[in-house]
């Protein structure tokens, strides 16, 4: 059977995305990935990521990344002809992207139930700090503030400092991507509901709640058993042996155990003694959760003897996984690597390729747009639509 193109299975839907930043920009950017045209709506002064850095070929790493495939026309919503503009591109299209601060999108006279009124098919979606309702609705949000506000930074970090010298920001941006993921996998279940039923619908995607979902097993386990979670550095809260340790030649190795039976494994091909693993102190998990520091302190010296490779090769052979920590010149070399080739103005970028590969295919090369520069074309097409 011949492979399908994935990057043709969107064909035929048009996006128009009020966007910046990183959250509406990730999922528009999916949304072309999969062959949709997206038209992306920037302010006469451009979407300020392109303003992030200049890191790849003069370009910001941000921009390059997330705005491949995409059309670039320069709106001044301020002007009635422009938002006419605008809603004319709308009128036309399946899908409305918007993150724009909390009312803003409203305050341009733009308002979603009477567009999805005007338009039954449209798709809207609106991506923000705190979602639609609540308390917190009108406020601003960006990436840091939301990790700290659902908890994540104070349980990320280093355990053996306190207070916020201790804690920190997971590195990359887990808020925006969250919500990004989040609101691409909402807009195909709405177009797959469209399919059936003819209507569109409105999505609204809250940063907040994006994330906060990603930390339910603390949530549940404070709520529910009173446990406080602590900062564990590269430790598990609730799993051990769950981290880093030391090897002969200096270098780090990472193991994670998920269960009894990988443990006597361990125990038996890597530690040479098979009884460690019926130790009443070490048998289950929860044995060694509450005997952490003796558990970690017996492996680390055991680890310690070997050198890292030679150790590999005995994870290996007990079938526990390991990993090594890579730092960014072993992350560009890793062979596990898949590349997408993004064209820009000044050459073509290599970027990281997304993790699902659909039938073996690598979308080919798509350009990252300049500013406006497709305007002319898109005021042609939509200009003269009443």
């Amino acid at each position: 059977m011949m492979a399908q193109d994935s990057s043709k299975d969107l064909e035929g839907l048009l996006v128009v995305t009020v966007e910046q930043a990183v959250a509406a920009p990730y999922t528009s950017c999916r949304l072309a990935d999969a062959g949709a045209r997206v038209i992306k709506i920037e302010r006469p002064e451009g979407d300020f990521a392109r303003n992030y850095d200049s890191n790849a070929l003069g370009n910001s790493a941000y921009f390059v990344w997330l705005n491949r495939g995409k059309e670039s026309v320069c709106l001044d919503l301020k002007d009635t002809k422009d938002i006419m503009l605008l809603k004319n591109i709308i009128s036309k299209a399946d899908i409305l992207i918007q993150n724009l601060a909390p009312g803003a999108f409203e305050r341009l006279g733009l308002d979603l139930k009477k567009l999805r009124t005007e338009h039954p098919r449209l798709i809207t979606c609106s991506i923000s700090g705190f979602g639609d309702e609540g308390p917190y609705k009108n406020q601003k949000a960006y990436d840091m503030l939301i990790q700290a506000e659902t908890g994540v930074i104070d349980i990320t970090g280093h355990p053996d400092k306190a207070d916020f010298d201790g804690r920190a920001k997971v590195g990359p941006s887990v808020c925006d991507i969250s919500a990004g993921m989040t609101a691409y996998q909402a807009i195909l279940q709405a177009l797959i509901q469209r399919s059936i039923s003819g209507q569109g619908r409105h999505i609204s995607v809250s940063m907040f709640n994006s994330l906060a979902d990603w930390m339910n097993p603390f949530y549940l386990g404070y709520v529910y058993n009173n446990r406080v979670p602590k900062r564990n550095g590269m430790t598990h809260p609730i799993i051990v042996p769950y981290g880093a340790y030391d090897c002969k030649d200096g270098l780090t190795i990472l193991i994670a155990i998920q269960n009894d039976r990988e443990w006597v494994k361990l125990c038996k091909i890597v530690l040479g003694d098979e009884a460690i693993a019926y130790d009443d102190r070490f048998k289950t998990n929860s044995d060694r959760v509450a005997n952490r520091e003796l558990t970690e302190k017996m492996i680390q010296d055991k680890f310690i003897t070997f050198e890292r490779e030679e150790l590999i090769s005995k994870l290996e052979e007990a079938s526990v996984a390991y990993g090594r920590i890579s730092d960014m010149e072993q992350l560009k070399k890793h062979p596990q690597n898949n590349f997408l080739e993004i064209e820009t103005k000044n050459g073509l970028v290599k970027v990281l390729g997304p993790g699902a590969i659909h039938d073996n295919h690598i979308p080919k090369v798509n350009k990252m747009p300049e500013l406006d520069e497709h305007g002319t074309m898109i005021r042609a097409e939509f200009s003269s639509l009443k």
